[in-house]
């Protein structure tokens, strides 16, 4: 049976954050980052997966996600120069020295820009190793306006049923899901609206990362900075990182270096859902070589 987080709230660069933390006991550490319209809940599996294996998780919702705080200045907040600056501020309050970095899409952009060190350099030293869940230096701008276009009008409904049903179909590159975890996905990001409709649990106004920060997304200077070991799970369907761009990956940076790793994941698109053996045991064998 899985063993029940703990819920933590803190306070980073003046935001409430929230964050579940798995295996606190362990001295060992791993963050792990959920995608662009998602929360902290997605890494559940992963979470529980790891923390059976000596790791303490800590889950974070970002900024305008889940159960944390929606910005007040949109324009400037959403972005991954601020999601850094939260992520560091994270680190101090927790007291984590050094830890593992495993994202889900904008979560492996801002461990990139995390782990790149060029914005803010101590926090280099502080990431091990780099887990990309369908994240590159840069995507495809049409699988941005997909996104853009679905996050910036989430849609509301009567039910929870009816919300669920939206997310197995928006959701569906995910790969497979059991009952049991639609159903989790579903409870944990809902909120209800004040007219009793229900909707996916984000500040709509996030998507302005898109508007006010256009080239956000790509971070081959940051990439190029990276020297430790890097992980990439690549949906096969994807349509937001292109086989392209997984090329040049491992032609610059920890590519070159040897230092990057690929895995092909059959069967998903953007981005795998971390919930099946085959991933969580290449992630845990991975963070363990890099330990």
């Amino acid at each position: 049976m899985m063993q029940e987080p703990v819920s933590r709230y803190l306070s980073c660069a003046g935001r409430e954050i929230h964050v579940t933390e798995w295996g606190a006991q362990h001295g060992k550490t791993v963050v792990a980052w959920h995608g662009l319209a998602r929360t902290g809940r997605d890494m559940d599996e992963l979470a529980a997966h790891l923390s059976a294996r000596g790791y303490r998780v800590i889950c974070p919702d970002t900024l305008g996600r889940g159960l944390s705080q929606w910005s007040p200045q949109p324009a400037a907040e959403y972005c991954l120069a601020f999601y850094a600056q939260l992520a560091q501020e994270l680190f101090d309050q927790l007291g984590v020295k050094q830890a593992h970095w495993v994202g889900t899409s904008m979560g492996g952009a801002i461990g990139t820009v995390c782990a790149g060190g060029l914005l803010l350099p101590s926090m280099q030293a502080r990431i091990q190793s780099l887990t990309l869940n369908d994240n590159a230096p840069e995507l495809a701008q049409s699988a941005i306006a997909r996104i853009r276009a679905y996050a910036g009008s989430p849609p509301a409904f009567d039910t929870v049923l009816e919300l669920e049903a939206f997310f197995r179909q928006v959701y569906k590159p995910y790969g497979w899901l059991s009952d049991a975890q639609w159903r989790r996905l579903t409870e944990t990001s809902t909120r209800r609206l004040s007219d009793g409709r229900v909707t996916p649990h984000y500040d709509p106004a996030m998507v302005q990362q898109f508007i006010s920060h256009p080239d956000d997304y790509l971070i081959w200077d940051h990439y190029d900075a990276i020297s430790i070991p890097v992980l990439c799970l690549h949906g096969v369907e994807s349509d937001l990182v292109l086989p392209a761009t997984i090329a040049e990956m491992q032609q610059r940076g920890p590519g070159v270096r040897g230092l990057l790793q690929v895995m092909e994941v059959a069967g998903c698109g953007h981005a795998p859902a971390l919930n099946v053996p085959e991933q969580l045991d290449r992630i845990a064998a991975f963070i363990a070589a890099a330990d």
